[in-house]
């Protein structure tokens, strides 16, 4: 046994199956790696150099995740309804009102400072007072009709997509968490199949000697690691069972835990409130969103105006009096849209949405719900087993010349 164990012949059969499983483990790794990383196209484009597979489909990869979800698991009308216009109105009135003041005075100081700072204080309190009296049946007025038009108004598709095609990071992000596990299982297991298939190349070896079995096996190893994984991850589909044991796709297996991270980072990041007002306010349909609000404030224009209106005319000028309404209108675009930065009220409306999303995305059916990761593999899938591969010959090829030079 000593003797064994001092032969130098011994330890390089040992070292097969140690480096095959070390192939495996390093194909895996850097195949998911070469998924996500870099970010950006790194090195002389257009073939020579690597980006990430999904940063460089960073469109297509956001609309594949959209239709395999979103589109599935909520309308922008339910999105809207579980945020609640009645809260939305609520919290809009509760941050403008203590501001009343402050918003009337810089809107008229930056337009007509010389007749607002000479109207008696008295005139000016009346304007605050109607202001203030008026702003909360404004807002109902306004929310509502928003929540009547926000289909028309919002397309909540292409506002996800942009979002995520312009956050590399953040669609990295659901894809690394929704898919932790099995990423982990992918590199992981690459170890364990490695050692496995080098125990066959090291048996296959002691035999024939010939000098190209150990980079052809390096080959097999590097490729069938990642097609095994890969495979195992999403295959079967639906529960089977074999001989009183059921088998699933591991992803599938975790669809409710992965359902919980989805649905917390697209409605605490993405499908956020402010968010939602803002590609409103600046989408497709910003013109009329914003015709929308600038008719909700006329009548609060023209109502106070009517306290003092021949002076009000006189003062500022036909022309003077529309450019009013119109800046007025364009401060409560700008309003609206402040409203709703506070991350406390952003993540108390998130928690309404994900409710609804999470149950939704929970009764998925397995079919529908393996398209949410099993993109993000299928675009190059047959790339990164090749690169795989051709590490995996690379590896055997180093092992016959350093450890086995000598011998072949």
């Amino acid at each position: 046994m000593m003797e064994l164990l001092q032969n130098p012949e011994f330890w390089k059969y040992v070292s097969i199956p140690f480096v095959a499983g070390l192939i495996g483990w390093t194909t895996n790794w850097l195949a998911i790696k070469l998924t996500f990383l870099p970010l950006e196209f790194v090195g002389i484009p257009p073939l020579l150099g690597w980006q990430g597979i999904i940063p460089s489909k960073a469109r297509k990869m956001a609309a594949i995740s959209v239709d395999a979800t979103i589109s599935k698991i909520g309308t922008v009308r339910e999105v809207f309804e579980q945020i609640d216009p009645k809260v939305l109105a609520t919290h809009i009135i509760k941050t403008v009102e203590p501001r009343i003041e402050e918003y009337v005075d810089e809107l008229m100081l930056k337009k007509h400072a010389t007749f607002w700072e000479n109207l008696p204080t008295p005139m000016r309190q009346m304007v605050y007072d109607r202001v203030r009296k008026s702003a909360p049946d404004l807002v109902d007025n306004l929310v509502d009709d928003l929540a009547t038009n926000i289909e028309e108004l919002l397309d909540i598709k292409g506002m996800v997509i942009d979002q995520l095609a312009e956050d590399k990071i953040l669609l990295n992000r659901i894809f690394l968490e929704c898919g932790d596990k099995e990423f982990r299982f992918i590199i992981n297991s690459g170890a364990w199949l490695g050692l496995f298939f080098g125990l066959i190349q090291m048996a296959v070896w002691y035999f024939f000697k010939n000098w190209w079995i150990l980079p052809v096996a390096g080959l097999i190893v590097g490729y069938a690691t990642n097609w095994i994984a890969l495979n195992v991850i999403f295959r079967p589909v639906n529960p089977i069972k074999i001989m009183g044991i059921e088998f699933q796709g591991l992803f599938l297996k975790r669809q409710k835990a992965v359902a919980h991270s989805f649905c917390s980072i697209i409605t605490h990041e993405i499908l956020t409130i402010g968010n939602i007002i803002n590609a409103t306010l600046n989408g497709s349909s910003a013109d009329r969103a914003k015709n929308m609000i600038k008719k909700h404030i006329k009548p609060i224009v023209d109502d106070t105006a009517g306290l003092s209106k021949p002076l009000t005319q006189i003062a500022f000028g036909p022309k003077g009096f529309a450019h009013l309404k119109h800046h007025v209108g364009e401060k409560a675009i700008e309003i609206s849209a402040d409203a709703f930065t506070d991350p406390v009220f952003n993540n108390d409306r998130a928690e309404a949405v994900e409710s609804l999303m999470r149950e939704r995305m929970e009764n998925l059916s397995s079919e529908e719900f393996q398209d949410l990761l099993r993109p993000c593999f299928q675009e190059d899938e047959v790339k990164l087993i090749l690169i795989g591969a051709a590490l995996g010959f690379g590896a055997g090829l180093a092992q016959l010349i350093l450890v086995f030079g000598s011998g072949v």
